[in-house]
């Protein structure tokens, strides 16, 4: 983490490399188990560096470094940008946890080859559609007990659902399972558990793909009103 910008945006990433020293920090009896679930909670609810820095100041490894701003624009689509989102690597977080609480991978993340959650009485959000991919075929394991989770991917990606269900299910709509896959996206394998609980894949456009939607519809409506002119004015003509 760095002072010099406490007032910059932190990421998903970087509040899961603070959730990873809260983690060792518990496993090495440098926290007991309440405090360790007030700093999580205050983790995964901190907006910006200087909220993340105090929370692993008195720990060991407690700084994160601010990472490098791509400026990149990647959006998938059936041309071949898909390739420009399958970076490899390890992921930017490999996994997820929920006790009565909740957490969310979403916006610029480089999603691992497997990626597990848990939800206890919470809930949880992965959200795909402006993630990398450190890989062509991705895992998310959820488990989900009380709890439930959304698995959002965006469309061209393929998906599977592997999971099962007990007094709980996986939601895997059929407009979601019968999306065209697009050439060189990647593969999604959603399994797991879920015991009074849920797991649920959905589908949804992206930011620019609602954009270009929006515009869409509004230069279709132009048209339409210039054709209503069009008529009006070509009227039969008077004698």
């Amino acid at each position: 983490m760095s002072d010099d910008a406490p007032e910059l945006r932190a990421s998903d990433a970087d509040r899961e490399r603070v959730a990873d020293v809260l983690r060792d920090a518990l496993a090495e009896g440098r926290l007991d188990m309440e405090e360790f679930g007030e700093r999580l909670d205050a983790t995964y609810k901190a907006r910006t560096y200087g909220e993340l820095a105090p929370i692993t100041r008195d720990l060991p490894v407690g700084a994160v470094a601010v990472p490098k701003v791509d400026m990149v624009k990647r959006d998938g689509s059936p041309d071949g940008s898909w390739a420009g989102r399958i970076v490899g690597g390890e992921g930017s977080s490999t996994w997820g946890i929920a006790v009565m609480s909740g957490f969310q991978r979403k916006g610029r993340w480089t999603a691992p080859k497997r990626f597990n959650c848990f939800a206890f009485w919470g809930g949880g959000e992965i959200d795909l559609r402006e993630a990398n991919f450190a890989d062509r075929e991705i895992v998310i394991n959820c488990v989900a007990i009380m709890g439930g989770m959304e698995v959002i991917v965006p469309p061209g990606v393929e998906v599977e659902v592997r999971g099962i269900g007990i007094m709980g299910g996986f939601d895997h709509p059929e407009e979601t399972a019968q999306d065209e896959p697009q050439p060189g996206a990647p593969r999604v394998i959603v399994t797991g558990f879920a015991f009074w609980g849920g797991v649920g894949v959905e589908r949804k456009l992206t930011r620019a793909q609602k954009q270009e939607l929006r515009e869409e519809r509004r230069r279709e409506k132009l048209e339409r009103r210039a054709e209503r002119r069009e008529l009006r004015g070509s009227g039969p003509d008077e004698d």
